[in-house]
Order: structure tokens, then C-alpha cells, then sequence
């Protein structure tokens, strides 16, 4: 078989509560106590918390009120962001010693392909983990597999300080009990769609044709097709970064009161929280923005300053986006950050699927 048509190893490289590690590497003394990072201001929302706050149910994109009433003894730490660069300037040079097909995803996660090793991908991601501690100290666990979307959810699967591997023998029935909300993607609201129409797992979604999946979710039904057979050619691509975060909500009927805006607004805004969360984590946050389409189809946007998700931000930025409509109705309303440009060098670059 030749080399380009050998499977490919690919491995994804995912720390242990990074932030809220670092921090308990730093500071000793509160190990073994609920604490969480971010959100220090009581406005904003937890950006990570280790696992003793987790117990009491606090989780990322949680607002800070939220986790303090779940867990009154909950420790708030800032974030010190150039110590997690640092941290992750490290890591990526122990991800070097293994290959140069790196794609980070944010400081704490990235894809390896490793394919042109002749080693295992598991005694490998083994190795790159225990370098990783050696180094800093700090736990990392991974997933491996034949392509990117499998590798990240194996690496969910023995965490802390663990890894899977998804092999071309366990895949069927890997993928046959899947819940849908692991396929990248999917979040609540398709999620949601996805049950009403009686697919719960990638089991039941194999059952749909592609067409059908189409004509339900449009393009992304091509996509939902591929992923539920665990087919995904993607390649680990270490040279793009993503700009922004958002999301949107056209509305069946237009709204005609700026109360009624702010009540949808506050839904975009959680939402969004929990997908930088999710998925963007890492990233310095810029500027907060709010977009309004209006009924005569014209766009405007405000934005501001910021470092944080706070809703209050929001809030504010919708009004000042609704005065300019001047009495017009809203038919869409959308809320989005932008990100700080990643500098040049071992700084790591991001790039979402």
C-alpha cells in the first residue's frame, strides 16, 4: 500500500482544565478546593473550573452568580493570560518533537498527524503526554483516530489524564450508540430538531438518506451525512486562525419593541458564552458586537471593547443598534465577539472545523 493511501494517525491533544491547573501549580496551597477562572467581576462567566467545582455542578460559560449560588465556597481567579501563552508556547514545542502538522484548535487543544511515524498513534500520544508533565507539570489527555472528528471525541472519552483510541475495528459500533450532540455542529437548537425527527444517535442518523438529512438541514445535512459514518477528509492544517465568534436569530414575526429585542438578545448572548466556551475558549476576546437586520432588510451593528461575555455589554449595544432604526421593527438580531490577532511565531494559531 502506498504511503498516500496508508490511514492517517491523527491525534487530538486536549490539557485537563487548563487555566484552573496552572493556576493550582502556581498556587498549591488550593489544591483540592472548588475554583474556577474568570468571571471574577460577578458579571461575566466562568471560563474553566477544575474538577472539585465541577461536582457542585459548575461549568464552563456558567455565569458568575450562578456558580457561586451552586458553590458558596467556590474560589474566582482572574485570568493571566500571558502566563497560559507561555504555558501553551511549551506545549507546542513538545508537539514540534513529534511533527510539524499541527493545528491548535485554542492554547489547550490541537490536532497532530503523525501519520509518517512508523510508531504507534497511541504509544505516541502516550509519549507526547508524558513529555508534556514533565515539562510543565500539568496533565493533558488525547484521542486518537483515523480523522479529526473522531480524535476529539475519543478525547473526551478517559478524561483527566487519559486516552482512547477509536480503531477501524470498534468503529460501527463506536458510532452506532454516538449520541448526535457529540457531532460537531450540532448544538441545542439542532439537537433539538434532531430528536423531534427521531434521530438520537449517529445509529439512527445512518438510517436517513443523504437527502433526506438535506432536505431537513440543508447543506449542513451533507455534512451530518459524512460525520454519522465517521468519514471526515479534513486535513491538519496548522495556518489558518479564526477571527470571530456569532451567532444570529431571524424571527418568524418581527419584533416592534426594543423589550422584546432584549429578551431574544439574552438567549443569543448565553448561547454565544457557552459556544466560546466550547469552542474558542483560549482566544482573547476583543470586541463585543450586535447586529440588527431590519424590517426593510437595511443592517446595522454596534460594537465595543471588551475582554468578557457580559450581558450587561450586550444589552447596552442592542439599544444603541435599535435607536437607529427609528421606530422600524427587527426581523433579526445577532450577537458575536471578535478575537485579538494571534502574533506571529510559537504563538498558537486557531482554527475551528
Amino acid at each position: 500500500m502506498s504511503k498516500s493511501n496508508s490511514p492517517r494517525k491523527i491525534i487530538h491533544v486536549d490539557m485537563d482544565c487548563f487555566y484552573a491547573a496552572i493556576e493550582l501549580r502556581e498556587r498549591p496551597e488550593l489544591l483540592g478546593k472548588p475554583i474556577a477562572v474568570g468571571g471574577a467581576s460577578g458579571r461575566g462567566v466562568l471560563t474553566t473550573c477544575n474538577y472539585e467545582a465541577r461536582q457542585y455542578g459548575c461549568r464552563s460559560a456558567m455565569p458568575a452568580f450562578k456558580a457561586r449560588e451552586l458553590c458558596p465556597d467556590l474560589i474566582m481567579l482572574p485570568v493571566r493570560g500571558e502566563l497560559y501563552r507561555q504555558e501553551s508556547s511549551r506545549i507546542r514545542k513538545t508537539f514540534r518533537q513529534f511533527t510539524e502538522l499541527i493545528e491548535p484548535l485554542s492554547l489547550d487543544e490541537a490536532y497532530l498527524d503523525v501519520s509518517h511515524l512508523n510508531s504507534s498513534a497511541s504509544a505516541i500520544a502516550w509519549e507526547v503526554r508524558q513529555r508534556i508533565h514533565e515539562t510543565t507539570q500539568l496533565t493533558a489527555s488525547a484521542g486518537i483516530a483515523k480523522n479529526k472528528f473522531l480524535a476529539k471525541i475519543a478525547s473526551d472519552w478517559n478524561k483527566p489524564d487519559g486516552q482512547f483510541e477509536v480503531s477501524n475495528e470498534m468503529l460501527e459500533d463506536f458510532l452506532h450508540n454516538l449520541p448526535v450532540e457529540k457531532i460537531w455542529g450540532v448544538g441545542k437548537r439542532t439537537a433539538e430538531r434532531l430528536h423531534d425527527a427521531g434521530i438520537t444517535t449517529c445509529g439512527l442518523m445512518q438510517e436517513r438518506s443523504e437527502l433526506e438529512l438535506v432536505q431537513r438541514f440543508g447543506k449542513f445535512g451533507r455534512v451530518l451525512y459524512r460525520l454519522c459514518r465517521g468519514i471526515d477528509d479534513r486535513p491538519v492544517n496548522p495556518n489558518r486562525e479564526r477571527k470571530s465568534l456569532s451567532n444570529e436569530r431571524t424571527f418568524s414575526e418581527n419584533l416592534h419593541t426594543v423589550e422584546e429585542g432584549l429578551l431574544k438578545l439574552d438567549e443569543l448572548v448565553i448561547e454565544l458564552a457557552e459556544d466560546y466556551s466550547s469552542l474558542e475558549t483560549d482566544r482573547d476576546i476583543r470586541d463585543c458586537v450586535v447586529k440588527l437586520k431590519f424590517e426593510d432588510f437595511q443592517i446595522t451593528s454596534a460594537q465595543r471593547s471588551g475582554e468578557a461575555i457580559e450581558a450587561s455589554v450586550y444589552r447596552e449595544l442592542l439599544q444603541e443598534a435599535w435607536e437607529r432604526g427609528g421606530g422600524k421593527s427587527v426581523r433579526l438580531i445577532g450577537a458575536g465577539i471578535r478575537f485579538r490577532p494571534l502574533p506571529d511565531g510559537d504563538d498558537l494559531q486557531l482554527e475551528m472545523f
